[in-house]
């Protein structure tokens, strides 16, 4: 049965284990700082139990992405700037996230630029040993800080490396939706692979083909029909020992 666990963090002091569902040892929003801009930069922290994980967000074939409700003051355009996610299998089931700790940076835009940003939010998230776990926290900031914090700017740092290259591409119908087989652009076991245009596509695994050249992914809409892809809106998402690589669309041909 579907469950949220609700609690409020007050403003400059983290919830502990105490307060929060099982999994979860602590979760904060640090505060940050605003850049020259008038941009404020922050960062959300979760702290998981040995052996718990939370999902990246796009999670794989279970789980459950982050959604943010903001409820503070001044918020306009909010920029995510996540790190390149693990690859967990657990009983043949593939998943995209984090062990131990979670820093997801973000940059948000003021909706008035003469005005501070007041950050607070809630929050609904997977975690998960063996079943996964849906929670809501309820979190607040205390004011920006004065300088860039090192631990956000090492999280900016650990973002994959955006290409400005579009691996080629070739799109089919398939009974219930559509089918993209993309060309890898350097040798990789495992990825991702989003898709932009809606939060209603589903979107399978990728397959990878025996000489490990190309991968093949299905995109569902609710219609269950197939349906205009734009292969402008896919994003394949290369994950390697030693970082990862974005891909922001693909050539069709």
């Amino acid at each position: 049965m579907k469950y949220a666990i609700l609690f409020c963090l007050a403003a400059a002091i983290p919830a502990w284990a105490g307060d929060l569902p099982e999994g979860l040892f602590s979760a904060r929003f640090l505060p940050g700082w605003t850049d020259e801009n008038g941009n404020r930069i922050a960062a959300l922290e979760l702290e998981l139990s040995p052996g718990w994980k939370t999902y990246w967000r796009s999670p794989g074939d279970a789980g459950l992405a982050p959604e943010f409700d903001w409820k503070g003051s001044n918020i306009g355009k909010v920029a995510f700037h996540w790190p390149a996610p693990e690859v967990i299998d657990s009983d043949g089931v593939r998943t995209l996230g984090f062990h131990d700790r979670l820093i997801l940076p973000f940059t948000i835009a003021p909706d008035e630029k003469d005005r501070p940003i007041g950050l607070s939010a809630r929050i609904s998230l997977g975690i998960c040993e063996n079943i996964c776990v849906p929670a809501e926290l309820t979190l607040t900031a205390p004011p920006a800080g004065s300088s860039p914090d090192p631990v956000i700017t090492e999280a900016m740092r650990r973002q994959p490396e955006l290409s400005r290259d579009q691996p080629p591409c070739s799109l089919g119908e398939i009974e219930d939706g559509m089918t993209a087989t993309l060309s890898l652009p350097e040798p990789a076991t495992n990825m991702a692979v989003e898709y932009g245009g809606s939060d209603d596509i589903w979107v399978s695994r990728p397959e990878l083909s025996r000489d490990g050249s190309e991968i093949s992914v299905d995109f569902v809409a609710p219609s269950g029909k197939p349906f205009p892809l734009d292969p402008s809106l896919i994003v394949l998402t290369l994950l390697k020992q030693d970082g990862a690589t974005e891909y922001r669309g693909c050539a069709a041909g």
